[in-house]
């Protein structure tokens, strides 16, 4: 049974930093490039970062760029999503998602499992 399981969402003040951690079950992740995505209240689901399978290649929403990042530990089968200087608009609901390929997609519809999501709720 394939498992995405989030964690290390939270409540930050502006500013500060928060990591999140993607752990999946079995080899779910081996030779699948991995997603975060985000939802914010009354919003749709928007991407925010990718990374390869061997992890040599990432990819960012302009929103995120310069202060997420993304890597990932394939003996732990896990991805990180590294968040400094967050900002009001990062509250969201944030998501892992499994690629359907080994290289970098930033389209949800290219990912077959999700994780259930962690809040991350960010305040001024």
């Amino acid at each position: 049974q394939v498992q995405l399981v989030e964690s290390g969402g939270g409540l930050a003040q502006a500013g500060a930093s928060l990591r999140l951690s993607c752990a999946a079950s079995g080899r779910t992740f081996v030779a699948k490039a991995v997603g975060w995505f985000r939802q914010a209240p009354g919003k749709t689901r928007e991407f925010v970062a990718t990374i390869s399978w061997v992890g040599s290649v990432t990819y960012y929403s302009d929103s995120v760029k310069g202060r997420f990042t993304i890597s990932r530990d394939n003996d732990k089968n896990t991805v990180y999503l590294q968040m400094n200087s967050l900002n009001t608009e990062d509250t969201a609901v944030y998501y892992c998602a499994r690629s359907k390929y080994s290289s970098i997609r930033t389209s949800s519809t290219d990912y077959d499992y999700w994780g259930q999501g962690t809040q991350v709720t960010v305040s001024s």
